[in-house]
C-alpha cells in the first residue's frame, strides 16, 4: 500500500486532509507518486491497474472500538505483480510516533487477508511530508518510538516507515513526475529554496484539486481564490497553467493595492480639508512623493 498521511483533528487539518485526498485520489496522480518515489522513476504502475481500496479499519482501546482511516488507498493488480494495498498519508508536521499509526493500518490490511484462501500480497506504506522546518528523517522505525529494556531488544521486531520530504526532493526527482504532482512538488521545493516561485509551463489536468492542495498545504488561499474567480469563464479564459493562476493573483493584488491607495487618499483629503490646507490637497494629488510624506505624517501608513 502506498500511504501518505495528514494528522487529523480540527477544521484546518480536516480541510487539508480533504484537499490531499482529492488530488491523490486520481489514479494518474497516485500512480505517478508511486512510480517516482517507490520505483525511482520506472513506470511500473499503470493508472488503469489501480483500484480504489476501502481506507477504513478499526482498533480496540479501553474496551471501545475506534475507527481509523487512511487518506487514500489503492490496490494494484497487474498480472503476477500485485500489491494488496498502496495507501497515502500526508503530513504537514513531524510525527515521531508515525510507525504506531502505520503499523495499525498495515496490520488491518494483512489481517483481512488471513482468512482468505487467495494468495497473500504485500502492503506498502510511505509518508509524504510537506513541511520544511524541520526536515524529517528519510526513515523512522518502530523501535525509535519505544522504551525497550536491553534484555528484550533482540525479541522486539522493528517496523520501518519511509518518509519522503516533498520540499527537499532534488530537482532531477521532481522532473520525473509527469502528473499534476510535479507542479505541487516544484512549488514546495522552490518555496523552500528561494521563498519565491517561478512556474513551469505544464498544463494542469486537475485544476481545482491542484490549486486547492497548494492553498491548504502552503497556507496561501490565493490559489483557490484565483480558481474560483475563473471557473465561470470559458475554456479559453480559464486557468490552465500556474502562470494563469499567478496572473490572476497578481491582478487581484494590484486591484486591492489600487483600491487601498484611493481609500488612503480620500482619508488624507478629508483631513487636509478639515485643516483648510487646500494647497496641500492639490500638491498631494499631483506629487506622489509629497503625498507619501503626508500619509506618514498623519500616520495613515506605517
Amino acid at each position: 500500500m502506498l500511504e501518505v498521511s495528514v494528522t487529523k483533528g480540527g477544521d484546518e487539518v480536516a480541510e487539508k486532509d480533504i484537499a490531499e485526498k482529492t488530488l491523490e485520489g486520481y489514479n494518474d496522480v497516485f500512480a505517478d507518486i508511486a512510480n517516482v518515489l517507490l520505483f525511482n522513476g520506472r513506470r511500473l504502475i499503470n493508472p488503469d491497474d489501480l483500484e480504489d481500496q476501502t481506507p477504513n479499519s478499526s482498533y480496540k482501546v479501553d474496551g471501545k472500538i475506534h475507527g481509523q482511516e487512511r487518506d487514500v488507498a489503492k490496490a494494484w493488480r497487474n498480472g503476477t505483480i500485485r500489491l494488496a494495498c498502496i495507501g497515502t498519508e500526508n503530513q504537514t508536521r513531524v510525527d515521531k510516533l508515525m510507525p504506531l499509526r502505520i503499523i495499525g493500518y498495515d496490520g488491518a490490511e494483512y489481517r483481512s487477508q488471513y482468512d482468505s484462501k487467495e494468495p497473500k500480497y504485500p502492503v506498502v506504506t510511505f509518508v509524504l511530508y510537506f513541511g520544511t522546518n524541520p526536515k524529517w528523517d528519510d526513515e523512522i522505525s518502530l523501535r525509535d518510538c519505544l522504551e525497550i529494556p536491553e534484555e528484550l531488544k533482540e525479541y522486539v521486531n522493528d517496523y520501518k516507515v519511509k518518509i519522503f520530504s516533498v520540499a527537499y526532493l532534488p530537482k532531477e526527482k521532481v522532473e520525473q513526475f509527469t502528473s499534476d504532482f510535479r507542479i505541487v512538488a516544484d512549488y514546495f521545493v522552490q518555496q523552500r529554496l528561494t521563498n519565491d516561485y517561478v512556474p513551469n509551463p505544464q498544463t494542469i489536468d486537475h485544476v481545482k484539486e491542484t490549486l486547492e492542495l497548494l492553498s491548504v498545504m502552503g497556507d496561501d488561499y490565493r490559489f483557490i481564490e484565483a480558481y474560483n474567480e475563473n471557473k465561470e469563464k470559458s475554456a479559453e479564459g480559464g486557468i490552465h497553467t500556474m502562470s494563469d493562476a499567478l496572473n490572476t493573483i497578481i491582478g487581484r493584488e494590484t486591484e486591492k493595492a489600487e483600491k487601498k491607495g484611493v481609500d488612503l487618499m480620500a482619508k488624507l483629503v478629508k483631513i487636509l480639508l478639515a485643516e483648510k490646507k487646500y494647497s496641500d490637497v492639490e500638491k498631494a494629488s499631483d506629487d506622489a512623493e509629497y503625498r507619501d510624506k503626508l500619509l506618514k505624517e498623519y500616520k495613515l501608513v506605517g
